[in-house]
């Protein structure tokens, strides 16, 4: 039996790297206003608490709110049609999720990108992968990360409970996600993370691979 019956994932810094089209979204919406642009580790900095905080973050201070709207609404429609250009599983992670399907553990993925997104590239990079799959979607009640909310709605889907559950993630957000929903959490190092600023969040147990990640999870 696998030491795990259920697992809820991260995406972004998870099971995609998304760095560069973020980075490279963030900056077309920030150029069309004239404003500086920013480098990969200021993007990787920014990411993880969702799309609005992202573009709070990188707009110059003191922009008018309404300016960082219109800037957040270019960023949506330039990763809308890019979010795929540079976007790809890191490596070992389709094997990871195959192991784990073979061996019947239920799987979700619960995101803060924009829910559109998220249901995009998961049906174009895991077809059939995943039991539940929810981004951002504050609109319908359902509050992000690090609120529980998500992984409940993602339990519910799936007709799980916190039994034999484990979170995986690669942020503190996550860490702080897993503490809120009372379950146990994998921090993985391939992320948007070093590894000392998951300490810092409060991470305890840490995967260097998705082959080490499969294996803790099957026990």
């Amino acid at each position: 039996m696998p030491a795990y019956k259920t697992v809820v994932f991260d995406l972004d810094g998870t099971l995609l790297d998304t760095l560069e089209d973020l980075m490279l979204s963030t900056n077309a919406a920030l150029a069309a206003h004239g404003m500086p642009e920013h480098t990969l580790d200021d993007v990787r900095r920014f990411v993880g608490n969702g799309v609005a905080l992202l573009i709070k973050r990188a707009v110059p201070a003191g922009t008018p709110a309404d300016v960082e709207a219109a800037v957040l609404e270019d960023f949506k429609r330039h990763y809308g049609a890019h979010c795929e250009d540079h976007t790809g599983p890191y490596p070992g992670i389709p094997e990871m999720l195959a192991s784990l399907r073979e061996a019947g553990v239920a799987l979700a993925v619960v995101s803060n990108k924009p829910d559109f997104a998220v249901q995009e590239l998961v049906e174009r990079r895991f077809p059939g992968t995943f039991d539940a799959v929810l981004g951002e979607n504050e609109a319908a009640g359902i509050s992000k990360k690090p609120a529980p909310a998500m992984v409940e709605a993602a339990l519910a889907r799936m007709g799980r409970d916190h039994e034999g559950m484990v979170y995986v993630g690669d942020s503190e957000v996550d860490v702080a996600t897993a503490a809120n929903a009372g379950c146990p959490c994998l921090s993985v190092t391939w992320g948007f993370r070093t590894r000392k600023e998951l300490v810092d969040a409060g991470a305890t147990t840490f995967v260097e691979t998705p082959a080490e990640l499969a294996r803790v999870i099957l026990g």
